[in-house]
């Protein structure tokens, strides 16, 4: 067995062993400490099923509450988009989870390229410096109960996998990231930027009303994930 297959066989198994410890839904829902996220610029409250839920507007409530990241630096705001004073370069930048936004319009470009599969909206937050063992939550609101399919918007230089869990219990297997890698784009860093959608990664089942979505990094990271696009099986 290579060595990916091992960490991918790893994983699976910790993550089973922990689903088998989970409270049951009803009493995560109770003892949950997380609130949905909100701001003067972005309203908030919990992001609606059916529809996309934004992976950046996770829930507030801190590191091991609401988001486990590998380092307490937020990489993207505040780093690598240099603290200006401005509410794109700045968003969420004293939390961990590590944030940037697609760029339009730059020399050389960034996120509106050839070589993006699906080319994303300007000025979208997304997580990004994803790292195997991180996860994050985000609460929703689910108009009927029932089973949901769900689209994903983003990037991935060398795939890798992810899961989601529903109120702290197991939701979906190992979903499968496909690579975007593209050997024809001439500038190296740009390889976390080819853009494209997953359809139907995921088909999740919901209680109508409040629910915690958790997105968990699997194996390989260095994924870019913008939304979840969710909308009603059959």
């Amino acid at each position: 067995m290579n060595r990916k297959k091992l960490q991918f066989w790893m994983v699976l198994a910790v993550l089973t062993a922990a689903g088998a410890k989970c409270v049951s839904s009803p009493e995560f829902l109770a003892h949950y400490k997380g609130a949905p996220y909100e701001d003067n610029r972005y309203h908030g409250g919990a992001q609606k099923i059916p529809g996309k839920v934004y992976c950046a507007f996770y829930d507030r409530g801190g590191e091991g509450v609401t988001y486990h990241d590998s380092d307490a630096k937020n990489n993207g705001s505040g780093t690598l988009n240099p603290a200006d004073g401005s509410y794109l370069n700045e968003f969420r930048m004293s939390e961990g989870v590590d944030l940037s936004y697609t760029k339009m319009g730059r020399n050389p470009a960034i996120d509106d390229t050839q070589y993006d599969k699906v080319q994303p909206p300007p000025n979208m937050f997304y997580v990004g410096w994803t790292e195997p063992g991180e996860w994050f939550n985000m609460t929703v609101n689910v108009k009927q109960s029932g089973w949901y399919t769900a689209d994903l918007l983003y990037t991935s230089n060398r795939g890798g996998s992810i899961s989601l869990d529903v109120n702290g219990e197991p939701a979906t297997s190992p979903l499968k990231i496909q690579s975007t890698f593209d050997a024809s784009d001439p500038i190296a860093w740009r390889q976390w930027h080819h853009w494209n959608i997953s359809p139907e990664i995921a088909k999740v089942k919901f209680a109508r009303g409040k629910n915690v979505l958790t997105v968990r990094i699997l194996t390989e990271g260095q994924m870019n994930l913008a939304y979840f696009d969710f909308r009603k099986a059959g």
